[in-house]
């Protein structure tokens, strides 16, 4: 029954990408008024909250958009970078509201940061253990039941990390739309699209949160059914 849920959620993650490719590509179509480009957006958008020292830099690829703290850059894809229309200048916002939230230190977007490293490490974990599993092996001398734990444990971070994830780029896309609508960038005739281009890529993390704790709960009823 899991695996079915499991593959629902696999096919809802497809669903919303491709949903999410289109409404992009649609709002693609629809150029700002301003003529302005993603990246003078981010800048304005930037220069607005006094984050004049945050650089706006393109990287290769699509939708490989995020802003990185380390190095406190808006990373835009060349779509967005270059783009002057509705889907560019709300994709720039966006990641310039993390930058924002960077700056404020909102506390979702702080929690998230610090669980990066642990979320890396819970990974490599869970593929060790399933390796060896798959290969009838132990781990570290470990019988099933303490592997499962070790499983448990590894996702709950996971999951924990999808969850904290949520209101970090809700949040975001809420900062980029007001500011959009303040700044006059859209307005009554585009706003809406705007709106609909960045809840479906909000929609993609609930997809992924979703199906991040219902594995949890699987390993956790695994577990139980083990020691019935």
């Amino acid at each position: 029954m899991i695996f079915i849920i499991l593959l629902v959620f696999m096919v809802a993650g497809f669903a919303v990408q491709a949903r999410l490719k289109n409404r992009f590509k649609k709002y693609s179509e629809s150029y700002l008024s301003s003529g302005l480009s993603g990246a003078e957006v981010a800048r304005r958008m930037l220069n607005f909250y006094g984050l004049d020292s945050v650089q706006i830099i393109s990287v290769p690829g699509q939708l490989t958009d995020h802003y990185n703290p380390a190095n406190r850059t808006v990373n835009l894809s060349p779509e967005v970078y270059e783009g002057r229309n509705i889907s560019a200048a709300a994709v720039a916002a966006h990641e310039c509201g993390h930058a924002v939230q960077h700056a404020t230190a909102y506390a979702w977007l702080t929690m998230r940061s610090k669980m990066v490293p642990v979320v890396s490490f819970s990974g490599k974990i869970m593929n060790m253990v399933f390796l060896f599993s798959i290969l009838g092996m132990s781990v570290l001398g470990l019988g099933f039941e303490q592997a499962l734990v070790v499983v448990i444990a590894a996702q709950a971070v996971v999951a924990t990390f999808a969850l904290v994830t949520l209101p970090v780029e809700y949040d975001a896309s809420r900062r980029a739309l007001v500011w959009l609508q303040g700044a006059g960038i859209t307005d009554a005739s585009n706003h809406h699209q705007a709106e609909d281009a960045l809840k479906w890529a909000a929609r993609t993390y609930l997809v992924a949160a979703a199906a991040a704790v219902t594995q949890l709960v699987y390993y956790i009823m695994l577990y139980m059914g083990r020691r019935d």
